[in-house]
């Protein structure tokens, strides 16, 4: 069995409020969680950016934590391939967010598999600068800017920010771009499919789980979780013991909880299919549900 703990801050609490009372109130839900017997962990939507990754409870041996990024990287990684495979030759990639726990993994992640051109935007110039470096060559030809006026360039546009605002506007997409957001709360805004229909906007981070009875709301249709949760769901499920992915995730990490998705697939724990601000726009794929597997962890959010 798992559980759903509430953090009962708003986003712009999380990211505003003094960080030492923020990772108190976490650090409580997180006890409540071992105190309900489980042994893992994940902290999901802002939790993670205000407890810097998970960072914050590295010290603690009595139960297990985990920022959930590293299957989130890998997910979007995979929505990036599908997105991208319709677009013709050499689509530039915008990953905004890049220095951030998910977009740095994701961006190694990217060019260990693909050739492409990759526009990095973060706000700091030095870390994007050591991570362009990182990933040059090979194939992969990596710009970096501090401006997000640049993403208008970008025929794909990743969304990997930690914000309470929209901050996607119509003026930084060119015609016929297509967005993917994997924030939580999401740093697009509806206006936009009505200010330019001629932008396709994706809900990112989104894993399919038909082998799972999900009860509760947790703002996704029925069978669909978050790809943190679903990062935390793979631990318990594979017995793991202490923490996991804690500040920025890695691509060993990644590698690994797609090792396990693999090895519970019969469960799901594959990439859903798109939506736009929750509405299908893809068929999802013909499966058969699984039997419904109860392991006890636990979701801060």
């Amino acid at each position: 069995m798992g559980r759903i703990i509430t953090v009962p801050l708003t986003p712009t609490q999380l990211l505003t409020m003094p960080r030492t009372q923020v990772q108190a109130r976490i650090s409580a839900a997180i006890d409540k969680a071992r105190d309900l017997g489980a042994s893992v962990v994940g902290l999901g939507a802002l939790t993670a950016p205000a407890s810097v990754g998970g960072k914050a409870f590295a010290k603690r041996k009595d139960v297990g934590v985990t920022n959930g990024n590293a299957f989130t990287a890998a997910m979007t990684l995979q929505a990036m391939e599908r997105l991208t495979a319709s677009m013709g030759r050499d689509p530039l990639i915008a990953i905004v967010g890049a220095t951030g726990s998910v977009g740095s993994c994701l961006t190694r992640l990217y060019a260990r598999k693909h050739s492409g051109r990759l526009l990095l935007v973060a706000r700091n110039e030095k870390r994007l600068q050591t991570l362009a470096a990182d990933v040059h060559g090979n194939g992969v030809e990596a710009r970096v800017s501090t401006d997000m006026a640049d993403v208008s360039k970008a025929d794909l546009v990743v969304l990997l920010t930690s914000s309470p605002d929209a901050l996607l506007r119509s003026e930084h997409l060119k015609r016929g771009a297509v967005v993917l957001d994997d924030t939580v709360p999401r740093n697009t805004d509806a206006r936009l499919l009505s200010e330019r229909p001629d932008v396709l906007i994706v809900d990112g981070g989104l894993v399919e789980i038909p082998g799972f009875d999900l009860r509760g709301n947790i703002a996704l249709a029925p069978k669909l979780a978050y790809a943190c949760l679903a990062e935390t769901m793979l631990l318990a499920l594979s017995g793991h013991q202490g923490h996991f992915c804690m500040g920025d995730a890695h691509v060993d990490q990644a590698e690994h909880i797609l090792k396990l998705a693999s090895e519970h697939q019969h469960l799901g724990f594959h990439l859903a299919p798109f939506r736009s601000f929750g509405k299908l726009i893809q068929g999802a794929p013909s499966r058969a549900p699984a039997a419904p597997v109860e392991e006890l962890v636990s979701w801060a959010v």
